[in-house]
């Protein structure tokens, strides 16, 4: 069974005006995201700063997602790193504060060789007591995980699904073929791709503004409604563009700034949005009717 089907939001890690972790407007992000139909709550990934997070603000923040939800949907942290025992001590840290799911993205900077992946992955199977999403992601971590490693990994009993921000559809087939894995988007703007694949939803940024819509496209696909969920995808595109102009998570705290939520600015070494982007998002924000 997959953790949740459906479109998963990415969220955001707000911060007040001293720079520490805002716990109440986290807890109107959750809260927003669940009447909107999200299925998931993904926390500390990178939409979340966990790369400027420390130790305790990570499980903090973790900790509030879970008793924000307080059940309601899974709870997925992100406990990726770079070193495999800093991975391990998160991921216990994460589900010891109420974590359902524990996502681990590819090490990063390191450049391990598949097999190095492998015996990452292997490791935090064996040390870990929670189901685990692989996150393959390239673009961020230089080395890609090949359709192979992935079925390999996939056979490890903790291990039950994958997000997929390779950009590649044909691995993303590969994998399909391989083995029995939940395959989520890891990429907004390729939903229906992924989904005609086999794949299961999406772990979304976008849908901290829009959840509703994220989860709509993805059931009424899976309904078998492939047209409506099509002009949706579509529909959204501009807006994706906009949100994603400064890069990850400085376009979505924008915008949930200009929505009211309070997310403050992003931690250093990321800047502050550019102010013509912001205008261009505010625009594509009232097309698409999220701001008066």
């Amino acid at each position: 069974m997959p953790i949740f089907t459906g479109s998963g939001t990415a969220v955001v890690t707000p911060f007040g005006a001293d720079g520490k972790f805002n716990y109440g407007a986290y807890e109107k992000l959750i809260e927003f995201q669940i009447a909107n139909g999200a299925d998931a709550i993904i926390t500390c990934g990178t939409t979340g700063e966990a790369s400027t997070l420390s130790l305790m603000e990570h499980v903090e923040v973790v900790g509030a997602a879970a008793a924000i939800t307080n059940g309601r949907v899974p709870v997925i942290a992100g406990a990726g790193g770079n070193d495999t025992n800093d991975c391990i001590e998160l991921g216990k840290a994460c589900t010891d504060v109420g974590a359902n799911a524990l996502m681990y993205v590819t090490p990063y900077y390191n450049k391990p060789s598949q097999r190095g992946i492998i015996a990452h992955y292997t490791a935090l199977d064996k040390a870990v007591n929670a189901p685990i999403v692989m996150y393959n992601i390239p673009g961020r971590c230089v080395t890609n995980m090949t359709s192979k490693t992935i079925a390999e990994i996939a056979q490890l009993p903790n291990v039950v699904a994958i997000k997929e921000a390779s950009g590649d559809f044909g691995q993303v087939a590969e994998i399909a073929e391989l083995c029995d894995i939940t395959i989520y988007s890891g990429n907004d703007d390729y939903i229906l791709p992924i989904l005609s694949l086999g794949g299961k939803g999406v772990i979304s940024t976008t849908g901290n503004i829009a959840p509703k819509t994220m989860h709509d496209m993805v059931t009424k696909y899976l309904a078998g409604d492939t047209a409506e969920a099509l002009k949706l995808q579509l529909s959204i595109l501009g807006l994706m563009r906009q949100l994603f102009a400064d890069g990850n998570p400085v376009g979505v705290k924008a915008a949930l700034n200009l929505m009211g939520f309070g997310m403050g600015d992003c931690r250093l070494p990321l800047a502050t949005a550019e102010e013509s982007h912001v205008n261009a998002l505010a625009a594509e924000m009232k097309k698409f009717g999220l701001l008066a």
